[in-house]
């Protein structure tokens, strides 16, 4: 808990990892100063790109006392804007599956092999990152925590599976290795309310660790505050839940006496 006597410092750059089959791509790094250990997150960037907003967010997490990282999952789209790049990567047909996966599990190898981590780490992601997240908490071992914040296609009818998404993510849901926080928008269409109930019952049918919040009057990115779909209440509201999910699956026990 916060008190105003407190150190704070905190460290943020740019840096690169290895991502997916070894290919060293760039990413945001912050983390607090001090020994920790630290826990880590990895914060998964939307479809419009490796904006701003992501820079904010992995420095508020680690202000809240994460390492963090958000890795550059368009890199290989080559450089410029947020918005030019993310558009050729949607004239592509987006980023595969396969290669986010693997470019997020690069970026949780890179905070466990951090000296100062306490070696647990979660994953977050809004709008495409929060359907990245839970991919990447079905399909890689290890994860401990997972929020999806209004992950558009997790359920997808056959028509929309492409090559580079060929497997709705609702279908990985048996593996899912870690409890998961949901937050949607009751108003929301991409994912619509019948989809989350859905998503829901999937993970009941499998007897998974989540917690899933819906807000009345919130559409999608209702925590952008940059965007006319900004909702002030309910993404304060959201925040606080996200900081005790995983306050509760990823600190460092206290040490007995």
């Amino acid at each position: 808990m916060y008190q105003t006597d407190m150190y704070e410092g905190m460290l943020a750059e740019t840096i690169v990892h290895q991502g997916h089959h070894g290919e060293v791509i760039n990413a945001y790094f912050a983390r607090p100063l001090g020994q920790g250990p630290f826990p880590g997150m990895v914060v998964i960037h939307h479809a419009p790109g490796w904006d701003e907003w992501y820079r904010e967010a992995t420095r508020k997490f680690a202000h809240h006392g994460y390492a963090t990282i958000s890795p550059n999952l368009y890199y290989r789209a080559g450089h410029g804007t947020p918005e030019d790049v993310a558009a050729k990567v949607r004239a592509a047909g987006g980023v595969p599956d396969d290669q986010a996966v693997g470019d997020v599990a690069g970026a949780m190898q890179y905070l466990r092999a951090l000296p100062y981590s306490n070696s647990r780490v979660g994953v977050f992601g809004t709008c495409s990152g929060g359907r990245h997240a839970y991919l990447v908490a079905c399909r890689v071992k290890g994860s401990d925590a997972a929020v999806d914040c209004w992950g558009g296609r997790v359920v997808m009818a056959q028509e929309d599976l492409t090559p580079r998404q060929p497997v709705a993510p609702i279908e990985y849901t048996q593996d899912l290795s870690c409890p998961l926080l949901g937050l949607f928008g009751e108003e929301d269409r991409n994912p619509t309310p019948e989809q989350v109930t859905q998503h829901e019952q999937e993970l009941k049918k499998h007897g998974k660790i989540y917690e899933f919040h819906r807000y009345p009057g919130a559409g999608h990115g209702f925590f952008y505050y940059d965007r006319r779909d900004y909702r002030q209440a309910q993404a304060v509201d959201g925040w606080q839940k996200i900081f005790a999910f995983l306050e509760k699956y990823l600190s460092t026990p206290a040490k007995s006496a």
